[in-house]
């Protein structure tokens, strides 16, 4: 895993995963919510920050099931993923302090 900040969708797709598996459709679902509906993930961009993760080793496929016909592949986080998603948590949470203090600065 590189040590780059993660695009918006890949840090929310790593969050939507950090409590349990999920497939495809329930990562859309789960990064819809935790961004409060701002984000709503197409199937294709899902698809492929999906390959992205598997291929850099943040997540794994865990299982498939077959639902009406249709296959279902579950994606769960690696312990290298969430050591990602707890980095890019800190360097998000450092930024915002760094603002948040010069927001506090009344200009003269």
């Amino acid at each position: 895993m590189t040590a780059r900040p993660l695009t918006e969708p890949a840090f929310l797709v790593l969050a939507a995963l950090a409590d349990r598996p999920r497939h495809g459709y329930g990562v859309i679902g789960e990064v819809e919510q935790l961004s409060g509906g701002r984000v709503r993930l197409r199937v294709g961009t899902l698809y492929g920050v999906l390959d992205r993760l598997v291929a850099e080793g943040a997540i794994e496929p865990e299982r498939e099931e077959v639902h009406a016909g249709r296959v279902r592949r579950y994606y769960r986080l690696t312990g290298a993923g969430r050591q990602v998603l707890e980095a890019e948590v800190a360097r998000l949470e450092a930024n915002a302090r760094a603002v948040r203090g010069r927001l506090a600065v009344r200009p003269a």
